[in-house]
């Protein structure tokens, strides 16, 4: 919302449902975001040129297809294209066919294949279907795979009726986002992502606990290289099968010693990495999406950053990622310098008007500097300003690039 807002174009924006803090800065409609039927009468009743597509619950539910069905431009794949990230094993069948780098795998459907399916450990163990960031699991034993496995494939965890087993990779973690027009993938700016809890990587995945852009050794460059291997295949190969992908096409990886490998795929912008991708792009975002809705549009753009680097810390609920803590009070947000990105995930307006806890990642915090060092500094001197009860933050984010 923020890099919108910077548009030249000053568009009049509307955000469903939106938080407390969106709604600071724009109107907010009172629609879920999986309400498609809802969110397609509200884009008309409205008179909306065009819809972007925050999260994944929405587009796999086919709200693109919905909109495009009533004459709504959208930024954002269709209900197939989606599945990319609504299903892990079509994810991996479509990088089978693409030719795409990805870790061997397995697809199951009852524990005792899964058991048999694993030959060492660590075991990356993987919801197929939605899981909100929280759907993978590194079982380091038998004990914790056959855990993982019963209340996946047995309680139905997130609703999955299957699973799939990967062999485990060892390296850096990258995050690399493209616009794509169904024929162009125009890569953004490298990021790094921090999945688990606690420093050190420790503890359960989650959403997210920080990020930073650009990561060391991977240039525009760089990104370009990888995105003709990645992205720009899986673009091919849908479009082979008519399901042209627009929109945006998150590829999370492992920088192995052999290489790279596609760990996942996900079909639009992933916090914290965007926190810390579009307060670095000066090109209009705006112009971006028009350009992404034409075949071929996003072909010869060149897009233009900021060299400072940017991070993002996440500000999580006291139980996260178990559980989270709402209505506890967040003080010192008036605090915060104005050239510091604050990004409201998790919060409400509790009784007294002042903003609350309402989810596990509560906010994101990003600053930019000359270097990781100095922006490293700046976004935990912001963080710090700002307190609620049982606050988790990691204290590591950006380490690896002040160290590189």
């Amino acid at each position: 919302m923020h890099a919108l807002r910077r548009s030249p174009q000053e568009p009049d924006l509307i955000c469903a449902p939106g938080n407390a803090g969106i709604a600071e800065e724009v109107r907010t409609l009172e629609i879920a975001a999986d309400d498609v039927e809802g969110l397609v009468a509200a884009a008309q009743a409205e008179a909306v040129d065009l819809v972007m597509v925050g999260p994944e619950a929405p587009l796999v539910a086919g709200l693109a297809d919905a909109l495009a069905a009533a004459g709504i431009r959208c930024f954002g794949p269709t209900r197939e294209a989606a599945r990319l990230e609504g299903s892990k094993s079509f994810c991996k069948e479509v990088m089978e066919a693409a030719g795409v780098p990805t870790a061997g795998y397995v697809v199951v459907t009852d524990p005792q294949a899964g058991m048999a399916a694993i030959d060492r450990y660590p075991a990356v163990i993987k919801a197929d279907g939605l899981a909100a960031g929280k759907g993978v699991i590194i079982a380091q034993d038998e004990a914790q795979a056959a855990e993982a496995l019963d209340g996946l494939l047995v309680g139905r965890k997130f609703g999955t009726e299957r699973v799939v087993i990967e062999d485990h990779l060892v390296g850096e973690e990258l995050s690399l986002l493209a616009l794509c027009d169904g024929e162009v993938a125009l890569p953004l700016a490298s990021a790094q992502d921090y999945k688990r809890i606690f420093d050190d990587d420790q503890g359960p995945n989650t959403g997210g606990m920080g990020s930073y852009s650009p990561v060391p050794g991977v240039d525009a460059e760089r990104a370009a290289e990888i995105c003709e291997v990645v992205h720009q295949p899986v673009l091919r190969e849908l479009a082979r099968r008519g399901v042209p992908f627009r929109g945006v096409l998150y590829a999370g990886l492992m920088m192995t010693a052999d290489g790279f490998s596609v760990l996942e795929f996900n079909v639009r912008f992933g916090d914290p990495e965007t926190q810390a991708i579009l307060p670095r792009l000066h090109t209009d975002l705006l112009e971006l999406f028009e350009l992404a809705l034409v075949p071929g549009g996003l072909s010869g753009v060149t897009l233009e950053w900021t060299p400072d680097t940017a991070v993002t810390l996440v500000l999580a609920s006291r139980g996260y990622p178990a559980s989270s803590s709402s209505g506890d009070r967040i003080a010192g947000l008036d605090r915060v310098p104005d050239d510091v990105w604050v990004t409201h995930a998790g919060t409400a307006r509790g009784p007294d008007g002042s903003f609350v806890t309402a989810g596990g990642r509560v906010l994101g915090v990003t600053a930019l500097g000359a270097d990781a060092a100095a922006a490293r500094e700046y976004a935990y001197a912001a963080a710090d300003m700002i307190d609620f009860e049982g606050k988790q933050m990691r204290r590591d984010i950006a380490l690896r690039a002040v160290r590189a």
